[in-house]
């Protein structure tokens, strides 16, 4: 909607500037509308980018977030499906309607690259989705603020007593109904593109909020920043593999769900995307 909005407003922009200089008086406009939408363009593409920075700038990373910003969620949004088209980004869309539609739930993905949480963040918006990840992310430009408004919980991979701290606060947000909770139980981005062994004790959250897990893979944002350098498009995808319900979690433990879920997930993929363990 964003680069719609400014595409949009760009076109309007164009034409009031050729109006103005009476280009469609003559073959004028030929090059005038062009040259008017591309600034008009880049000079609102800024002033969103400028408008995001300011608004991060107010947030106080040291005042701890207790609720879900309704305003930071639509900004992240908002921004995250722009990002998707920026980078043209052809996404493929599979079993997407069978997300709960009610009711808070663990979402778990493969992970092959940083631009995944912005994939779901821009196809789930209605997920209200919060990520685990490293305490290194806190930190990114804009990133880590927009991260700390909408509940994401940064998670120590190195301290385990800090971890479970982690995995207790999740528990918590999804019973008080604050947000889901979105996890890659991998725990690494992947170097080779396939499947690797899962970290178990983040489907605790699941089992102990009683809550569904839904099961998700996606496929080839790995290979993204490699095409829009050459001005091509890629084709992804997120594909909504299962839903686990609650009853089916109780009287096995998460190493057993973990597997589960892996199979699942291994499955959807295909066994050249998965690693050999």
């Amino acid at each position: 909607m964003l680069i719609y909005g400014i595409a949009l407003a760009s076109v309007l922009a164009a034409a009031v500037l050729c109006a103005a200089v009476g280009g469609f008086g003559s073959l004028n406009w030929l090059w005038i509308l062009p040259v008017g939408f591309l600034g008009a363009f880049v000079v609102l593409g800024l002033l969103a980018f400028l408008f995001l920075v300011i608004v991060c700038a107010m947030v106080k990373m040291d005042v701890p977030q207790e609720e879900d910003d309704p305003f930071y969620r639509k900004v992240t949004n908002l921004y995250a499906k722009a990002i998707t088209q920026i980078l043209l980004m052809r996404v493929h869309r599979q079993g997407l309607d069978d997300l709960p539609r009610s009711g808070r739930f663990l979402l778990v993905c493969n992970h092959l690259h940083i631009l995944d949480p912005v994939l779901l963040l821009s196809e789930l918006p209605q997920a209200q989705l919060a990520f685990i990840s490293k305490w290194e992310n806190s930190d990114m430009f804009v990133v880590g603020k927009l991260m700390h408004k909408i509940l994401c919980q940064m998670i120590s991979r190195e301290n385990d007593r800090e971890a479970l701290k982690t995995i207790i606060k999740c528990i918590q947000i999804i019973r008080e109904d604050k947000a889901s909770i979105c996890v890659f139980p991998e725990g690494y981005t992947s170097r080779d593109g396939k499947l690797h062994h899962f970290r178990s004790g983040v489907f605790k959250i699941a089992q102990k909020a009683n809550v569904p897990i839904v099961v998700c893979t996606i496929q080839n944002t790995q290979n993204v920043f490699h095409n829009i350098s050459r001005l091509r498009p890629t084709d992804v995808s997120l594909h909504l593999v299962a839903v686990i319900p609650p009853e089916e979690l109780k009287g096995v433990t998460a190493v057993d769900v973990g597997e589960r879920v892996h199979g699942l997930m291994a499955a959807d993929l295909g066994p050249e995307k998965v690693a050999a363990e």
